[in-house]
């Protein structure tokens, strides 16, 4: 499929990847609409910090995806959508599992009943590496069982089973694309990236972090968006769930040194009980296979994760992003 001439539904396009993705399916020359969280200050999210060039050419549609009718109206005349919207905190997750229910599984079954009645042409859905828990075997491919270690990452799953019960139920064309950790500028405060940096950049002698243990397959978000397109192009994608990662893992407490040797040496790292995932719920271990997606469309990620990195810290050091943050609070 060329999405060039395609009319694109973005849900999620106020959020980190959302607004990214809106800006390479711009890149390619795509109509794009931006379907954005209605909320009383009219804020657009990080598209509110996208050129009034860039966005002249993007249709807003402020709503819910927990709402059937605010998503169907939004789905009319789209040829393809590219389902983000998501509540996407773990912690958070652990004392408001309703909300990621309400979201995740009824937000995205709205979006999927609006593309089998409107016929829209593919629906990307957008899952998550915490599907599966932590690894029974490495690399992880898609064959590997789900675990659902948090509310939120059994939401997801939930939500990408309904997924797949359109395709094989109704022929919905579904793509259920799962990144692995996605990362760079625009990311949550509630991050680990993020919060390394911005402890870091705010003066801070000392990085508190939750446990330093868990290895984590890190890619940059433009990588990531890359990744999205391809699989929306792809026709042999549709009906199959597949993974977007580098194949490489690292450490939490090696990533914060990473970080710490570019910014301050001298800073130290203190693991906080507090920003600690109970421990049947920590996912220890992941590290992605992404021959199947390699394989399908050609991708695999461009940017090393020090050059990423680098990107991030030099988006962060500007004032007027980095005030964005509360950096010396710990962030669900």
């Amino acid at each position: 499929m060329n999405l060039n001439d395609k009319k694109i539904l973005v849900t999620g396009a106020d959020g980190f990847i959302g607004s990214h993705l809106v800006e390479a399916l711009l890149n390619e020359g795509c109509s794009v609409k931006a379907f954005v969280y209605y909320n009383s200050f009219n804020s657009w999210g990080w598209l509110d910090t996208l050129s009034k060039e860039k966005l002249k050419d993007v249709k807003i549609f402020s709503g819910d995806v927990r709402d059937a009718n605010g998503v169907r109206t939004a789905a009319k005349g789209i040829d393809v959508i590219f389902h983000l919207a998501a509540l996407i905190g773990i912690p958070f997750s652990y004392h408001s599992p309703d909300s990621y229910i309400d979201t995740n599984i009824k937000g995205t079954l709205n979006i999927l009943q609006a593309s089998r009645d409107l016929n829209i042409e593919r629906v990307v859905v957008t899952s998550t590496s915490e599907v599966y828990g932590t690894a029974q075997y490495v690399p992880i491919d898609e064959k590997h069982p789900f675990q659902g270690q948090s509310p939120y990452s059994a939401s997801k799953i939930g939500a990408d089973r309904i997924a797949e019960s359109f395709y094989r139920s109704f022929g919905t064309p579904v793509v259920i694309a799962r990144p692995f950790n996605t990362y760079g500028p625009r990311q949550s405060a509630r991050a680990v990236i993020p919060t390394i940096i911005t402890q870091l950049l705010s003066g801070g002698k000392e990085v508190r972090l939750g446990s330093i243990l868990p290895t984590r397959d890190l890619n940059y978000v433009q990588d990531i968006c890359k990744g999205f397109l391809s699989l929306g192009r792809c026709d042999e994608a549709v009906g199959r769930e597949i993974n977007i990662g580098s194949g490489q893992e690292i450490s939490i407490g090696d990533l914060a040194n990473t970080i710490i040797s570019i910014i301050n040496p001298e800073a130290k790292i203190i693991s906080e009980d507090l920003r600690k995932r109970p421990e049947k719920s920590e996912v220890e271990r992941l590290i992605c296979d992404n021959s199947l997606i390699h394989r399908l469309t050609g991708w695999k990620p461009e940017i090393s994760l020090k050059e990423g990195l680098i990107k991030t810290i030099e988006w962060f050091k500007k004032t007027e992003n980095r005030s964005k943050y509360k950096w010396d609070i710990y962030n669900v």
